[in-house]
């Protein structure tokens, strides 16, 4: 199995979902491999398909002024946040070439972000009826995906050096009694973006038993870097 790394810099969100777009009607034409898009997003609150309003806990005349975007979304979950330093990932996957499994898939993904975190000395899990990667009480990884002919889309959002203050204005993916962390606040320092994402896109390999192509470039498309795990 082939899988195809699309790395880009910092994405609109509105952009980010164009690329989506057009990525998941190639891969279920068959025109493209799977792909994972990278990217990290300035400031913007999206809304899943189960979002509650009254999770958002400002309104958006003072999220405009925050510089904050809001956007409802196809994807499953409630509401969450993105913004500098938090790695997005939008995986392209046809799962009739996998298995036609989705709670097998995120439980893939899942275990991509376990295995990352246990490379940093860091034990991170599951917590049952709430899906994405958590250190106690603390979740660590958001995820919420999209399935169509079974051609996934959306999908991980990866607190590495996040400004946690902008989950504040929120109540994260709709669990009052929960929290938020992020790598760097765990290890106590910052983390360097670039080696967390080749950790990302080597364990990606191994939990889907893919050999991995990363392309980093621009929304334009101009290829910077180019290299196989």
């Amino acid at each position: 199995m082939f899988c195809r790394v699309e790395h880009f810099g910092t994405v609109d969100y509105a952009e980010g979902l164009r690329l989506q777009a057009e990525r998941t009607a190639q891969r279920k034409a068959g025109e493209i491999p799977d792909t994972l898009l990278l990217l990290e997003h300035a400031h913007v609150y999206t809304l899943g398909r189960n979002a509650k309003r009254e999770n958002l806990l400002i309104d958006e005349e003072r999220l405009a002024a925050m510089g904050a975007q809001l956007f409802e979304t196809d994807r499953g979950g409630d509401i969450t946040y993105h913004g500098p330093g938090q790695l997005v990932g939008y995986p392209i996957f046809d799962l009739t070439k996998h298995r036609r499994d989705i709670a097998w898939f995120m439980r893939s993904l899942e275990e991509v972000f376990i295995g990352v975190a246990r490379g940093y000395g860091v034990t991170a899990g599951r917590v049952a009826g709430a899906p994405g990667v958590w250190v106690g009480n603390d979740k660590l990884v958001a995820m919420g995906v999209h399935i169509s002919r079974w051609v996934t889309s959306h999908g991980f959002a990866f607190n590495v050096n996040t400004d946690l203050r902008y989950f504040d204005f929120i109540v994260p993916c709709g669990l009052r009694d929960k929290g938020v962390t992020s790598l760097a606040k765990l290890l106590g320092k910052p983390v360097e973006m670039n080696t967390v994402i080749d950790r990302v896109v080597e364990q990606f390999g191994q939990v889907f038993g893919s050999t991995m192509q990363v392309e980093e470039s621009t929304v334009e498309g101009q290829r910077v870097r180019s290299f196989d795990l």
